[in-house]
């Protein structure tokens, strides 16, 4: 029987708009790099790859602890990922991450099915806290968002030194809501990070993947949140 939901944060509860690998594509493309749907796709997967704490990322942020010179690597990390060549990311990497830096301005967006689905499932009587790969405590942005009222805690990763997808902060989690690993359901954006995580924990993943990114994960998928509390009830 669930009895708890844990939610990831960024790309989950909150977006950015347009997403960084968007306007990536784009810029690159308007520089004169050749990108299909398929390259955005594979450049997709690749990010979320990377961001699950990798140990490229891990590497990349001892070999460069200079914030410049780390995002002037990612770009070209992230131009080979859409296909470019050697001689391409040598072109454009430069040009393209100054842009990044300059220009690129999100918007913090909660999705509209967000809060009415958080309220659902806390009248129905889940407990629910957010797990998230961040450095440090966010609890203040979720009361920007309002959206703490909804959880009983927030865990950072950095504030128990262990990264998803490592099995670790998901027991964590559990611990802390008094819940068993089978108790609980995680929902989060990132396959690698969130969906293995969570199963290697033992706990049961739902991918949020409204772009149909990872169409064959092997666990529940939705792409909006008005079909969380159907799946939950099935499990």
């Amino acid at each position: 029987m669930i009895k708890a939901i844990f939610f990831d944060l960024d790309g989950t509860l909150r977006h950015n708009l347009p997403s960084g690998g968007e306007v990536f594509a784009d810029y690159a493309a308007l520089l004169g790099l050749p990108i299909n749907d398929e390259d955005r796709l594979r450049a997709i997967r690749w990010e979320n790859y990377y961001w699950a704490h990798s140990i490229e990322l891990q590497n990349d942020k001892l070999k460069y602890p200079n914030e410049a010179d780390f995002w002037l690597h990612y770009c070209h990390r992230q131009l080979a990922a859409l296909g470019a060549s050697k001689e391409q990311v040598k072109t454009l990497s430069l040009k393209v991450s100054q842009y990044m830096e300059e220009s690129y301005r999100p918007k913090n967006v909660v999705p509209e099915d967000v809060v009415p689905m958080l309220a659902g499932l806390q009248n129905a009587g889940y407990k629910m806290a957010v797990v998230s790969n961040r450095e440090q405590s966010y609890q203040q942005e979720l009361e920007k968002l309002g959206l703490a009222p909804f959880f009983i805690f927030s865990l950072a990763a950095g504030e128990v030194n262990s990264f998803k997808p490592n099995r670790e902060i998901f027991i964590h989690a559990c611990k802390r809501a008094d819940v068993k690993p089978s108790e609980a359901v995680y929902v989060g954006d990132n396959y690698f990070a969130d969906a293995i995580g969570a199963r290697r924990a033992g706990l049961q993943p739902v991918l949020y993947d409204p772009r149909r990114i990872f169409p064959d994960a092997e666990c529940p998928i939705i792409g909006s949140f008005d079909q969380l509390i159907s799946v939950v009830q099935t499990l």
